[in-house]
Order: structure tokens, then sequence, then C-alpha cells
């Protein structure tokens, strides 16, 4: 018999520097809640969690966050973790961030998305709806509820294809808008628009909806990209910020068209 010896995970302990703020309009402040004997491979949000069981123990106020599926994929979890969102790692979420990624005795600084279309609702929680009315705006293909074509009748280029599903695995978190310093959001919408203007079924409005969700974004108060690329270096999906130079193109493209039209419309061109 081989007699095999395993060593007990050694435990860290650290210090949540957490941003509570009871509402929009009351005044924030940094709280330090101190964590011992942590398990480095506890995910950041369950370490959240152990917090605020202790914090409902003693009848206080637990900490706000948002999450939801916890894997990565809803884009719900939403925090700014040491000045950077969703946390030092790259290409993953603030929930699939681990205690791992921290040293023994950190402080660890946490604060909500800041960004003015992202208004804060409660501690780490922010309004991202804002990104639902860009959506809302030419984010979609408009085809009549059960008649949409069958996946293989329209051939599409596997460069086109495997583009567009790069583009469509954005998750909507914001971390893009809470890392750029104009609070901009293009990489987003660059990726919403790129997922349908590179398939055939997205030609026919692909005008209109480049138009209809860059003017949403603008309304909404997002700030302008000066290409720094702060966005792709932190988003969950690693989408790349060639997107954006895509969506420039769309937009210029489409803008001439339509004031073309409306030239030769005014002018009463076109008619012989």
């Amino acid at each position: 018999m081989v007699a095999t010896a395993t060593s007990a995970k050694k435990l860290i302990a650290v210090t949540l520097r957490v941003w509570r703020q009871a509402g929009p309009a009351a005044p924030g402040k940094f709280v330090d809640y101190p964590a011992q004997d942590v398990n480095p491979d506890m995910s950041f949000l369950e370490l959240l969690d152990v917090i605020n069981d202790g914090l409902e123990a003693r009848g206080e106020e637990p900490i706000a966050f948002a999450h939801d599926c916890r894997e990565g994929i809803c884009g719900t979890c939403s925090a700014t973790i040491n000045g950077k969102p969703h946390g030092p790692g790259r290409g993953i979420a603030t929930c699939q961030t681990y205690l791992r990624s921290f040293a023994d005795g950190d402080i660890i600084i946490v604060e909500p998305f800041r960004a003015k279309a992202f208004p804060l609702i409660k501690d780490l929680v922010t309004d991202r709806g804002a990104f639902d009315q860009i959506q809302q705006a030419g984010g979609f293909i408009s085809v009549r509820t059960g008649a949409a074509p069958d996946a293989n009748s329209i051939p599409v280029p596997k460069a086109d294809a495997d583009l567009a599903m790069d583009a469509a695995a954005c998750i909507g978190c914001g971390a893009c808008v809470a890392a750029c310093k104009n609070a901009s959001a293009m990489l987003f919408v660059a990726a919403k628009v790129s997922q349908y203007s590179l398939l055939p079924q997205g030609q026919p409005e692909r005008d209109r909806r480049v138009l209809a969700m860059v003017a949403k974004m603008d309304e909404l108060g997002f700030g302008n990209c000066t290409n720094q690329y702060e966005c792709s270096a932190v988003c969950p999906k690693n989408i790349t910020h060639d997107f954006i130079a895509r969506l420039n193109r769309d937009y210029v493209a489409a803008l001439f068209k339509s004031r073309f039209q409306q030239a030769s419309t005014s002018t009463g061109g076109g008619a012989g």
C-alpha cells in the first residue's frame, strides 16, 4: 500500500472595502469588512454572500449587489474591483473572479460601475436599462413570428459567421462603459450592430439599425470613443475593438445614403 498525503488548502484573510450608498440621493462612503479564514477557491460573489450572512445575523443592512446566473453568461454581475470592472482577471465576469486572484492580507476595493448613463440604485447596483433602450432602438431583425426561414436556406461564408458569433457573444454587462474615461458605449453598440450587419438576414434594415442605435446611444448620455481600448481590455467575452471600426464604417455609409436621399427628395431629383 502506498501512503499519500494531502495538504489542507491554506486559508487567507482579506478586507473588502465596499462602497455603501442607500440610494441615488443618499451620501455614499467606503466601509471595511474584514474576512478571516477565506478559502481561496471561493468566488468573489460567494465572499459577498458570506459577509452578508454575517451582516444579517447582526441585524445590519446587507450589501446590495447584482447577480443571477453566476456562470459568466447573463451579464448581471457588475462591480469594479480594485479599479477594474470585473476584477483582475481577463475574459471573465465578476462572478468568475476567485479569491485566489488576491494575496493574503489584501484590501480589496469594491465599488459600482460609474457612468452617467448607469445611475446608481443602491450600493453596488446600477441601472443599466440604457442598454435595453439602445437594443430596442434597432438591435433586432424584423421577422414575422413563426415565419423565420430555415437556418440552412441562406448560405453564409464561414468567416462572416465566425465574426457574427464573436460579436453576438456580448452579454451586455456594461464593463466597457465603466472602463472608458468617457463612459462610451461604442463597443456594446458595435457588437450589437455587427452581429446583424455581417449576416444576410440583417441587410434589409442595416442602415436604419445603425443610425437608430447610435442616435439612441448619444441621446442617453454615453460619451464618445477616443480609441484607447480600455473597453476591449475589460470585456469578459474578449470582444475586440475592431468592431468599433466596423460600426464607424457602417454609420458613415448609412448617414451618407440617408442625406443623399433627403437631398434628392427635397430637390425633386430622380424624376424624369
